[in-house]
């Protein structure tokens, strides 16, 4: 199936400010590759060699900003936008666009990360509305 968000990929300035900030505001993992100059990054279970085991989850990776991957783009899907925007401020990020609806799908919102990237968050409504 195409069009589906298999990876992505986050430029940061510093390393350990940035992992610090997606670890404690989603609690995401880490996995170091040195001979890349990359980290994997597990935003959910994953099976022995690596892949989602949850469906619609995906996995993405960091590395130093520089081109061609100067700027990420991004969704992340929330349980709670406004306490997810209350820990982005608590962990040094920046709110940039408040929680506003998207039709009867859900809300979003757009923040700057402790690295100046711009991320969109996506609170679903319940299935019962879908």
């Amino acid at each position: 199936m195409s069009g589906e968000v298999q990876h992505f990929e986050i430029p940061y300035d510093k390393a350990d400010r940035a992992k610090k900030f997606y670890s404690t505001v989603f609690g995401w993992k880490m996995d170091e590759v040195p001979e890349m100059e990359y980290t994997l990054v597990r935003t959910g279970p994953v099976d022995d060699k690596g892949w989602p085991t949850k469906l619609g989850n995906v996995n993405g990776g960091m590395m130093k900003r520089k081109s061609p991957v100067k700027t990420p783009v991004i969704t992340i899907t929330v349980d709670d936008i406004d306490a997810t925007l209350k820990m982005v401020l608590d962990a040094g990020g920046k709110s940039l666009v408040a929680k506003m609806p998207v039709g009867q799908m859900g809300w979003s919102a757009y923040f700057k990360d402790s690295e100046g990237n711009v991320v969109g968050l996506f609170q679903r409504t319940s299935m019962e509305h879908m």
